[in-house]
Protein backbone atom coordinates (compact mmCIF):
# COMPACT_ATOMS: atom_id res chain seq x y z
CA UNK A 1 0.00 0.00 0.00
CA UNK A 2 1.31 3.14 -0.90
CA UNK A 3 0.03 6.45 0.73
CA UNK A 4 0.82 9.87 -0.21
CA UNK A 5 0.28 12.77 2.44
CA UNK A 6 0.08 16.45 0.77
CA UNK A 7 -0.13 19.43 3.42
CA UNK A 8 0.04 22.81 2.50
CA UNK A 9 -0.56 26.49 4.20
CA UNK A 10 -2.14 28.15 0.81
CA UNK A 11 -4.28 26.57 -2.25
CA UNK A 12 -6.57 27.95 -4.49
CA UNK A 13 -8.33 26.08 -7.35
CA UNK A 14 -8.89 28.29 -10.71
CA UNK A 15 -11.57 26.88 -12.39
CA UNK A 16 -10.87 29.65 -15.12
CA UNK A 17 -13.85 32.41 -16.76
CA UNK A 18 -15.04 29.35 -19.77
CA UNK A 19 -13.15 32.30 -22.32
CA UNK A 20 -10.14 29.90 -23.20
CA UNK A 21 -8.02 31.23 -21.11
CA UNK A 22 -7.69 28.20 -18.61
CA UNK A 23 -4.87 26.42 -20.92
CA UNK A 24 -2.87 29.99 -19.83
CA UNK A 25 -3.42 29.46 -16.18
CA UNK A 26 -2.56 26.48 -13.60
CA UNK A 27 -5.30 24.47 -12.31
CA UNK A 28 -4.17 24.38 -8.58
CA UNK A 29 -1.61 27.08 -6.84
CA UNK A 30 0.23 26.20 -3.48
CA UNK A 31 1.84 27.64 -0.98
CA UNK A 32 4.80 26.19 1.18
CA UNK A 33 3.46 22.26 0.72
CA UNK A 34 4.85 19.31 1.87
CA UNK A 35 4.27 16.02 -0.06
CA UNK A 36 5.31 12.58 2.13
CA UNK A 37 5.23 9.45 0.06
CA UNK A 38 4.70 6.48 2.40
CA UNK A 39 4.92 2.93 1.60
CA UNK A 40 3.39 -0.01 4.09
CA UNK A 41 3.97 2.59 6.82
CA UNK A 42 7.82 3.91 6.36
CA UNK A 43 8.32 6.98 4.80
CA UNK A 44 9.86 6.74 1.46
CA UNK A 45 10.27 10.61 0.57
CA UNK A 46 9.59 13.73 1.33
CA UNK A 47 8.95 17.22 -1.13
CA UNK A 48 8.89 20.43 -0.16
CA UNK A 49 8.83 23.86 -1.98
CA UNK A 50 7.49 27.15 -1.41
CA UNK A 51 5.24 27.57 -4.24
CA UNK A 52 3.80 24.89 -6.51
CA UNK A 53 1.52 24.97 -9.81
CA UNK A 54 -0.02 21.93 -10.80
CA UNK A 55 -1.65 21.27 -14.55
CA UNK A 56 -3.32 18.66 -15.41
CA UNK A 57 -3.60 19.09 -19.50
CA UNK A 58 0.07 18.51 -19.28
CA UNK A 59 0.54 16.12 -15.74
CA UNK A 60 3.07 18.66 -14.84
CA UNK A 61 3.60 20.65 -11.53
CA UNK A 62 5.90 23.48 -11.26
CA UNK A 63 7.37 24.06 -8.26
CA UNK A 64 9.79 26.73 -6.70
CA UNK A 65 12.39 26.48 -3.99
CA UNK A 66 12.08 22.96 -3.73
CA UNK A 67 13.83 20.24 -1.42
CA UNK A 68 13.77 16.48 -1.38
CA UNK A 69 14.75 13.92 1.11
CA UNK A 70 14.75 9.75 -0.08
CA UNK A 71 15.01 7.45 2.84
CA UNK A 72 15.98 4.42 3.20
CA UNK A 73 16.39 2.24 6.28
CA UNK A 74 12.33 2.10 6.94
CA UNK A 75 12.44 5.70 6.51
CA UNK A 76 14.43 6.32 9.57
CA UNK A 77 17.72 7.66 7.21
CA UNK A 78 17.93 10.03 4.75
CA UNK A 79 20.01 8.58 1.84
CA UNK A 80 19.53 10.91 -0.80
CA UNK A 81 18.69 14.79 -0.58
CA UNK A 82 18.70 17.82 -2.67
CA UNK A 83 17.53 20.97 -3.45
CA UNK A 84 16.86 23.70 -6.65
CA UNK A 85 14.98 27.16 -7.25
CA UNK A 86 13.05 25.49 -9.66
CA UNK A 87 11.86 21.89 -10.41
CA UNK A 88 9.36 20.69 -13.37
CA UNK A 89 7.79 17.51 -11.93
CA UNK A 90 6.18 14.47 -15.00
CA UNK A 91 3.42 13.25 -12.98
CA UNK A 92 2.58 10.48 -15.32
CA UNK A 93 6.36 9.00 -15.48
CA UNK A 94 7.86 10.59 -12.52
CA UNK A 95 11.00 12.39 -14.36
CA UNK A 96 11.89 15.69 -13.02
CA UNK A 97 13.48 18.64 -14.32
CA UNK A 98 15.95 20.73 -11.81
CA UNK A 99 17.32 24.06 -12.03
CA UNK A 100 18.88 27.37 -10.78
CA UNK A 101 21.57 26.21 -8.14
CA UNK A 102 21.09 22.37 -7.83
CA UNK A 103 22.31 20.35 -5.42
CA UNK A 104 22.10 16.93 -4.68
CA UNK A 105 23.69 14.73 -1.85
CA UNK A 106 24.05 11.20 -1.95
CA UNK A 107 24.95 9.77 1.62
CA UNK A 108 25.99 6.22 0.14
CA UNK A 109 28.00 7.12 -2.15
CA UNK A 110 29.40 9.93 -0.18
CA UNK A 111 28.82 12.46 -3.47
CA UNK A 112 27.85 15.92 -3.83
CA UNK A 113 26.29 17.09 -7.21
CA UNK A 114 26.22 20.62 -7.97
CA UNK A 115 25.28 22.18 -11.54
CA UNK A 116 22.67 24.69 -12.95
CA UNK A 117 20.60 22.17 -14.22
CA UNK A 118 19.96 18.15 -14.03
CA UNK A 119 17.17 15.99 -14.76
CA UNK A 120 15.91 12.88 -13.53
CA UNK A 121 14.83 9.82 -15.35
CA UNK A 122 12.50 8.06 -13.17
CA UNK A 123 11.89 4.83 -14.90
CA UNK A 124 15.68 4.35 -15.56
CA UNK A 125 17.09 5.72 -13.01
CA UNK A 126 19.17 7.88 -14.48
CA UNK A 127 20.76 11.90 -13.76
CA UNK A 128 21.55 14.02 -16.89
CA UNK A 129 23.15 17.11 -16.61
CA UNK A 130 22.55 19.81 -19.32
CA UNK A 131 24.32 19.26 -22.62
CA UNK A 132 27.53 21.68 -22.53
CA UNK A 133 27.25 22.14 -18.84
CA UNK A 134 29.48 21.98 -15.79
CA UNK A 135 28.59 19.85 -12.99
CA UNK A 136 30.97 19.47 -10.00
CA UNK A 137 31.18 16.46 -7.95
CA UNK A 138 32.90 16.65 -4.30
CA UNK A 139 33.47 13.86 -1.84
CA UNK A 140 34.51 14.48 2.11
CA UNK A 141 38.09 12.64 1.11
CA UNK A 142 39.09 15.67 -0.69
CA UNK A 143 38.26 14.35 -4.30
CA UNK A 144 36.42 16.84 -6.35
CA UNK A 145 36.10 17.39 -9.82
CA UNK A 146 34.08 18.94 -13.30
CA UNK A 147 32.93 17.89 -16.10
CA UNK A 148 31.14 19.03 -19.12
CA UNK A 149 27.68 16.37 -19.31
CA UNK A 150 26.60 14.09 -16.80
CA UNK A 151 25.07 11.23 -17.39
CA UNK A 152 24.80 8.49 -14.70
CA UNK A 153 22.93 5.83 -14.09
CA UNK A 154 22.17 5.26 -10.30
CA UNK A 155 21.28 1.25 -10.80
CA UNK A 156 24.69 0.46 -12.65
CA UNK A 157 26.68 2.90 -10.44
CA UNK A 158 27.98 4.23 -13.29
CA UNK A 159 29.61 8.13 -14.64
CA UNK A 160 29.96 9.11 -18.12
CA UNK A 161 31.03 12.76 -19.14
CA UNK A 162 30.28 14.08 -22.59
CA UNK A 163 33.12 16.35 -22.45
CA UNK A 164 36.47 17.55 -20.45
CA UNK A 165 37.07 16.71 -17.03
CA UNK A 166 39.21 17.96 -14.58
CA UNK A 167 40.15 18.48 -10.72
CA UNK A 168 41.48 16.18 -8.37
CA UNK A 169 40.63 11.99 -7.52
CA UNK A 170 41.81 10.42 -4.07
CA UNK A 171 42.49 7.24 -4.19
CA UNK A 172 40.09 5.14 -1.15
CA UNK A 173 43.19 2.32 -1.16
CA UNK A 174 46.27 4.85 -0.53
CA UNK A 175 47.67 4.15 2.47
CA UNK A 176 46.94 7.37 4.69
CA UNK A 177 50.03 7.30 6.84
CA UNK A 178 51.90 7.73 4.03
CA UNK A 179 50.41 11.03 2.89
CA UNK A 180 50.84 12.13 6.38
CA UNK A 181 54.25 11.89 6.80
CA UNK A 182 54.69 13.56 3.37
CA UNK A 183 52.85 16.42 4.93
CA UNK A 184 54.64 16.37 8.03
CA UNK A 185 58.01 16.33 6.17
CA UNK A 186 56.86 19.46 3.91
CA UNK A 187 55.91 21.38 7.06
CA UNK A 188 59.58 20.88 8.77
CA UNK A 189 61.49 21.48 5.41
CA UNK A 190 59.55 25.22 5.83
CA UNK A 191 60.47 26.02 9.08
Amino acid sequence: MLLAVLSTTACTFDYGTGDGSEESRPDIVMANIEYVRIRGGDMLARFQAEYAERWERTQTMNLREFSFEQMEDRGETVNVEGSAAEARVFLDSGDMLLSGGVIVSIESEDITINTRQLEWRDEEKHLIGASGEEVDITRADGTNFTGIGLSASIRSRSWAFAGEVWGTYVDEDEDEDDSASDEVAEEEEDD
